[in-house]
């Protein structure tokens, strides 16, 4: 390193959220599933906003009961307000065509690199991911999340790809 600058300019491109705008499943997908982030998850805001003004269909889960989420269409910072365990949700659409889902980017506690995810323990992402059988799911977190393994049960879904 030869400057503050080269090490600001290496930093921000190793971020999780850099490298995931930068894939190429994202750059095609035309309905995207992603996340409100809370304070210890990879921050998703900037990319939402980014995805909504790009004309992309940008979908976020909302919580309707102690074992079920459905899909709300994101538009907007208007959008949301405050849900189930601080969780900012939406308030948009309904959304129900789960095959037009093209990716899915998911947050969880840990990751390893076969593409187990270890969720907050309440299940809903495994539920629910059972009906997106055919959608790319990327795994996203920071470093320190990526461990070495991550304990499974035969309800957990897999990730096709993890992003740290």
């Amino acid at each position: 390193m030869n400057s503050k600058q080269e090490l600001r300019r290496l930093i921000r491109a190793s971020h999780p959220l850099t490298k995931l705008c930068r894939h190429p499943r994202l750059a095609d997908a035309h309905t995207v599933l992603l996340y409100s982030a809370l304070p210890d998850e990879v921050p998703t805001q900037p990319l939402l906003s980014r995805l909504a003004t790009e004309g992309k269909t940008v979908l976020l889960p909302r919580v309707v009961n102690d074992t079920d989420m459905e899909l709300r269409r994101y538009t907007g910072l208007q959008d949301l307000e405050q849900g189930a365990f601080g969780i900012m949700e939406p308030t948009g659409e309904l959304f129900t065509d789960y095959d037009d889902i093209d990716v899915a980017v998911l947050p969880g506690m840990a990751f390893d690199r076969e593409g187990h995810r270890l969720g907050r323990g309440k299940g809903y992402y495994d539920r629910f991911l059972t009906q997106l059988p055919h959608t790319y799911k990327i795994g996203i977190c920071f470093p320190f999340q990526l461990v070495d393994h991550v304990p499974v049960d035969a309800h957990d879904i897999l990730m096709n790809e993890v992003i740290c």
